[in-house]
């Protein structure tokens, strides 16, 4: 496997003259640090946070088959139990100790945290380092792509959890967004396959999109099912009852949109144009779940206007149904 055009010449951008960036300057490295030379075989990687992100990566990593050596956090048990999980990672409670280490860095820290943990990193020429976050791009590890390194994203769309083994398990099949450098989305895209995971290259500039629908498609959805819950309960069922009941209809839901579309999916008293209904949904949240009436209401308006770009409804129950929705909550 190639991890990147220079990595032929890896021992002599890697000898410790490269450039290096200290505080606000990047100037030559006179100091060598000794590297592993592993030729053409998976690159030597450490994860920076040894949280829920950084534990399950570097599992998933290490069973696939590609070396995982170095894990650095400042949480003493974080680092103890990756060491337990990850077999062979030396582990550090300082990032830029890794480096000597690694020829790529995967941070997992928060992403408030990554700009000054970047800042505080010395890599070299011919290294790599990317972030996990879901929002930040590839642009937030420029001062380590100003010292020579390639820089990337590597965002899986996983709901990682403390449960190691369920979030290693949820990784397969999922998909992992990726940004940045051009020379390293051949290898991002490698490892995400490695993982069993399926690589998305992201347009540059669109990370916040694409982070926001995966929140809609996450926490969103978790809200919608709490609205559903609150319903329910008011119709007699408890929380497993309410899942179990409206849980399908989501599930046939979303199946029919991967058959046959979004909007051909939509189904209900919107799409038929039944006013009445949506009024007398409307009447019971109020009395019975007021704080589900906007959450009500913003979905209902974008199902009208799914409707209306079908065509299937008279100008007139497009009125009355924007009229019932055109009352405050």
């Amino acid at each position: 496997m190639k991890l990147w055009p220079e990595r032929e010449s890896r021992g002599k951008e890697r000898d410790g003259t490269g450039p290096h960036r200290h505080g606000d300057e990047i100037h030559a490295h006179t100091d060598p640090h000794p590297h592993k030379h592993i030729g053409q075989a998976a690159p030597t990687i450490g994860i920076v946070g040894a949280g829920a992100v950084g534990t399950a990566l570097g599992v998933a990593i290490s069973r696939a088959g590609w070396p995982v050596v170095a894990v650095a956090s400042r949480d003493a048990s974080r680092r103890e139990r990756f060491r337990t999980l990850v077999p062979g990672a030396r582990a550090f409670v300082e990032p830029a100790s890794i480096l000597d280490d690694v020829e790529l860095a995967i941070l997992t820290v928060p992403d408030d945290a990554i700009p000054e943990v970047v800042d505080s990193m010395r890599l070299y020429s011919g290294q790599a380092l990317v972030h996990t976050s879901g929002i930040l791009g590839a642009e937030v590890l420029e001062p380590a792509a100003a010292a020579g390194s390639q820089v990337g994203a590597f965002h899986p769309l996983v709901s990682f959890t403390s449960d190691v083994e369920r979030s290693v398990e949820a990784i397969k099949g999922a998909t992992i967004a990726l940004e940045g450098d051009d020379r390293l989305m051949g290898l991002l895209a490698d490892l995400a396959v490695a993982l069993g995971a399926v690589p998305v290259r992201l347009p540059r500039g669109s990370k916040a999109a694409y982070h926001a629908a995966a929140v809609l498609a996450s926490g969103g959805l978790v809200a919608l099912l709490d609205a559903i819950v609150t319903l329910g309960a008011a119709a007699g069922m408890d929380q497993r009852g309410s899942l179990a009941v409206y849980g399908r209809l989501v599930e046939q839901a979303l199946a029919n949109a991967r058959a046959i579309g979004v909007n051909a999916a939509l189904t209900g008293p919107v799409a038929r144009g039944d006013a009445g209904t949506v009024e007398a949904h409307l009447a019971a949240l109020r009395r019975l779940a007021p704080d589900s009436v906007e959450l009500y209401l913003a979905a209902a308006r974008r199902e009208l206007r799914l409707t209306e770009e079908r065509g299937t409804l008279s100008p007139e129950q497009v009125e009355r149904l924007r009229a019932a929705l055109a009352k405050p909550a």
